[in-house]
């Protein structure tokens, strides 16, 4: 009966979710104090109601329940522990069960650390993201159940996907669905702004912590997706620019945009409209990106194969969702004053500017990832657009973003002048085009490309680090936690454009024949194939080599990569071993026998490559810090009482 338990939990979680979603917004608009109270305590029975129906498919794969559906597909007796607790989300109704788990989630969060904020605003938030998990709470009782039982059942389960047996996948979705959830608060946020008519700087400053917290999970899920990518699909490659891909990176772009955007309504009043767009458009895309990950339309390691009508659900979602706000925004833009004025040279104008570049960006990347579906869907043909597409359009668009994000720290508000900025911040430009000019050379082989990518970070990295420089050492104490945030943001960014730019330019590969005895060289090292075996795992039987690495005639280390087949599926996975430094990565990884002695294997050293990774965890520490800002918590102590949300329009 516990699969009907859990099916029963979600339907009282829709049910619950119908009550927040449309009683509170009835109260709002008709005053009713009563209504408005039912927002808070049906965001915490929804919750626990999805709380509830989680555990008890998590109950039925950890108990080998192979009569429901979902757990015949997508476990076996012999899959481990963690990766049982992992397969909830391996396939596509597990892991929208947790998407809905998430919102909900998120819709706690705010009703518990926003008691503070006006009751009218707090409950217009929660209306709408009980709104938005009608649409998904919908989606899965009538077309996506994870409770569909399978009579008779099956003796044994078809086994998780392989690809997905990897410690990276299991905390992968998760942390990317927090970030797309998360959007929604921003979204959520917007909408009751709209809905009230008071777009100013009190609404941005209760929307700016979340947002943050929103893309500091998505960056992290993005960062884990393509570590997964580098190490566990043996081509040593971290971005392909794969669709779904793209899908994650979209509201990346918008959402950077974003925490810029609240930045300037916060303290100056404007970009108002601007924001709200944003906020609308970073929730769509991550609309948008279930849609193309759960419709069929692609084919990628990192989509789930499902029946199209699911997607036409989905999109028609997508479609309510997007038409109902832009109709909503059309209304209450022309009314929205357009805040503080300020001269073409400031800190806003950079800040706009950039953000023009991101959204720029994000619409190049859109129109690649959805133009051959398109064509495909009209019957005009199949095209594929890689890399080369979204790189000649990438680069020009990011390198004057990255030169203004260096500057507009120094830049004052309202308007600005030369004299603003300090004599050293033209000696680390100095310095970054030194760097641009040797560091290349020295690696052996100039290219604009890598000059470029050297100038960008070091200038990045020294351009943040000189705003501590220029706030002096007796008073970094008082720099706010918004302000170290930012500096750690920024150096990260740098350190991400390092990484990419050495493993770009500099990477070197060997795609070889090997058998007991024989060896190649890459970058200086000495690969030796010294023998393979056969092990056995929990559920798969890999083939592991032994391989002694070199250098200067000295022996250095062993590497043993694998070679995976596993029990069930039969499905051969690349296990890679990876010797990481801190400056450069050893790769080696088996591809496929000639005969039972020799093997292809590739080798690549990859230089700077984990400084990817390391940049965008600096990045994530740093929207951390800024959204733990003290002026935040403050303000919400501030707000107690209904009475302080006129006083914080005047």
């Amino acid at each position: 009966m516990i699969p009907e338990l859990g099916h029963l939990a979600l339907i009282i979680a829709l049910i619950v979710a119908i009550i927040q979603g449309v009683f509170p917004l009835v109260g709002v608009l008709t005053h009713n104090g009563r209504l408005m109270a039912l927002a808070r305590p049906t965001a915490v029975a929804q919750f626990a109601a999805l709380a509830f129906s989680y555990a008890c498919l998590m109950h039925g794969f950890l108990n080998n329940d192979f009569s429901v559906r979902y757990v015949a597909e997508h476990s076996n007796s012999l899959l481990p522990t963690f990766y049982k607790v992992a397969a909830v989300w391996g396939g596509h109704e597990g892991s929208m069960l947790l998407w809905v788990l998430i919102l909900s989630t998120w819709t706690v969060a705010v009703a518990i650390f926003s008691r503070r904020l006006p009751k009218e605003m707090l409950t217009t938030v929660l209306a709408v993201m009980g709104l938005i998990s009608i649409g998904f709470l919908a989606f899965l009782l009538f077309a996506s159940s994870p409770f569909e039982r399978l009579l008779p059942a099956v003796a044994e389960g078809r086994d998780l996907n392989p690809l997905l047996q990897d410690p990276g996948m299991a905390f992968h979705p998760p942390m990317l669905y927090m970030g797309y959830v998360g959007f929604s608060v921003a979204f959520a946020f917007s909408i009751a702004a709209l809905i009230s008519g008071r777009l100013d700087a009190a609404w941005a400053r209760w929307s700016r912590p979340w947002t943050t917290v929103a893309w500091v999970f998505l960056t992290l899920g993005i960062a884990l997706g393509s570590w997964w990518a580098y190490y566990e699909l043996g081509w040593g490659g971290w971005w392909f620019w794969d669709p779904v891909e793209n899908a994650s990176f979209l509201p990346w772009l918008i959402g950077t945009a974003l925490i810029h955007s609240l930045a300037v309504t916060e303290k100056r009043g404007c970009f108002k409209n601007w924001t709200v767009m944003l906020a609308i458009m970073a929730f769509s895309l991550s609309l948008l990106g279930t849609f193309l990950v759960r419709s069929g339309v692609l084919t990628s390691v990192h989509a789930f194969a499902t029946d199209p009508k699911r997607g036409i659900f989905v999109l028609a979602f997508l479609a309510i969702v997007v038409g109902s706000s832009l109709l909503l925004f059309a209304w209450r833009a022309p009314k929205v004053g357009l805040g503080g004025a300020f001269q073409m040279l400031s800190r806003e104008s950079l800040l706009l500017v950039n953000n023009v570049l991101l959204t720029v960006a994000c619409g190049a990347v859109l129109i690649g990832t959805l133009y051959p579906l398109f064509l495909d869907a009209l019957d005009l043909g199949k095209i594929s657009v890689g890399p080369p597409y979204f790189e000649s359009i990438f680069v020009p668009l990011m390198a004057p973003m990255i030169l203004i994000m260096g500057i507009a720290p120094f830049a004052r508000w309202k308007a600005a002048s030369a004299s603003d900025f300090p004599q050293l911040l033209w000696l680390c430009m100095a310095l970054a085009l030194v760097a641009a000019l040797a560091v290349p050379l020295l690696m052996g082989g100039w290219t604009f490309l890598a000059a470029l990518g050297v100038f960008l970070g070091v200038w990045a990295i020294l351009a943040s680090l000189l705003v501590l420089r220029a706030r002096g050492v007796s008073r970094l104490g008082s720099m706010s936690l918004a302000q170290w945030g930012m500096v750690v943001a920024h150096v990260g960014v740098g350190v991400f454009i390092l990484g990419v730019t050495f493993v770009k330019a500099y990477e070197s590969t060997s795609d070889v024949k090997m058998s007991a005895g024989e060896s190649t060289t890459v970058a200086g090292y000495t690969f030796t194939f010294q023998s393979i075996n056969e092990i056995k795992g929990p559920n798969y039987i890999a083939a592991r080599a032994r391989i002694e690495v070199s250098r200067n005639g000295q022996f250095d280390r062993l590497m043993e990569p694998e070679k995976r087949v596993y029990n069930v599926q039969r499905m051969p996975m690349t296990e890679a071993a990876i010797d990481t430094g801190l400056f450069r990565d050893l790769y080696v990884a088996l591809g496929e026998p000639i005969d039972q002695k020799t093997w292809v294997v590739r080798v690549q050293h990859k230089p700077l490559v984990d400084w990817i990774w390391w940049g965008c965890l600096l990045m994530a520490i740093g929207g951390g810090l800024a959204a733990a800002d003290r002026r935040y918590r403050i303000a919400a102590r501030a707000r107690a009482g209904g009475s302080a949300y006129s006083s914080a329009q005047a």
